[in-house]
């Protein structure tokens, strides 16, 4: 089945850019990735997402709108066809959207990473009134979906016990079981940001845009400066790529941390940062198990915080340190 969704997604792609019944001298169409949340092929200029088979197709048509609204023009890579999702593809009840084709970042040049570009997309984005109705931002959910994956593939492993401990010191609004904060809450938000949701568009030379909408909608902006606040506070991603990403964001207005010089993020980032850490660490215990390996030097790391951060009050007071 696997196979033949690949392959029928090809199949659209192409038929996308390329009219029928003309001749075809185009490469084939080549898998971007394949995951339980999405399939992405690209053929040509197009690329073709089949999302999760329990996408909610309501809420994938207003994200889909959202991508697409003038507001965000120049922040999100808006889609090639609107207003919603295409059908089945082929015998697989799975909601197809397509967009053009943009450069992601390249892997293996992390002194090019575009972190004060991406700073200044997610304060843009941030600071956009909702254009219409959105759901909630599915961060806080796609964590909690991190550590069941992680206790289904580990049952009654010992290992699984701090980043289980650090999830459960987490507030329940950061577990997805409560609403967050009235001052958490109603921003538009990302819900998934890390370097590969970047693409340049037009390729190959464009302006840095986001990518991938399935998770956004409003919530608490913090969440999007999550990941890689959890990856300084891991000691994984440098100081100086950190500060730069936080100064370009304060910079541009953006509204989850304050703006002043001499105040503190992290009370704000503590909370999302650690759920963020939680749910990098149960998605690396879940692929380790899967493969039958040990996780590597940054899965360590990331496992490893789980364990400081358990002792952690539930929330930060203000002039605390993470």
């Amino acid at each position: 089945m696997r196979d033949s969704v690949i392959r029928d997604l090809g199949v659209l792609a192409h038929r996308l850019h390329h009219p029928s019944g003309t001749s075809c001298a185009c490469d084939p169409p080549r898998l971007l990735a394949d995951r339980p949340d999405g399939t992405v092929v690209r053929s040509g200029p197009v690329v073709a997402k089949a999302h999760a088979a329990d996408a909610e197709r309501e809420a994938l048509v207003a994200r889909l709108a959202l991508a697409a609204a003038p507001q965000l023009a120049g922040v999100l890579l808006p889609p090639l066809t609107a207003p919603g999702p295409s059908g089945p593809v082929g015998a697989v009840p799975r909601p197809v959207t397509f967009w053009p084709y943009g450069v992601p970042v390249d892997p293996t040049d992390p002194g090019a990473a575009p972190w004060a570009e991406a700073a200044v997309l997610l304060a843009r984005l941030h600071r956009t009134p909702p254009p219409h109705p959105l759901p909630p931002m599915r961060g806080p959910l796609k964590a909690a979906r991190a550590v069941a994956r992680m206790a289904a593939a580990l049952p009654g492993d010992g290992a699984v016990l701090p980043v289980q401990a650090a999830w459960q010191a987490l507030p329940a609004w950061a577990r997805g079981e409560a609403a967050p904060p009235a001052d958490r809450a109603g921003f538009l938000c990302h819900g998934d940001l890390h370097l590969g949701q970047l693409v340049r568009h037009p390729a190959p030379h464009g302006p840095w845009l986001l990518i991938d909408i399935d998770d956004a909608g409003e919530g608490d902006p913090a969440w999007d400066l999550a990941r890689p606040a959890a990856w300084f506070a891991a000691g994984v991603l440098a100081p100086d790529d950190w500060l730069l990403f936080l100064d370009a964001y304060r910079s541009a207005g953006g509204p989850a941390v304050p703006a002043g010089a001499d105040d503190d993020p992290w009370p704000r980032l503590d909370v999302p940062a650690r759920a963020l850490t939680v749910q990098t660490a149960a998605v690396a215990l879940a692929k380790c198990a899967a493969e039958g390996r040990q996780p590597d030097g940054m899965e360590q790391l990331m496992i490893d915080s789980c364990a400081r951060i358990a002792t952690f009050p539930p929330q930060l007071a203000p002039g605390s340190a993470s």
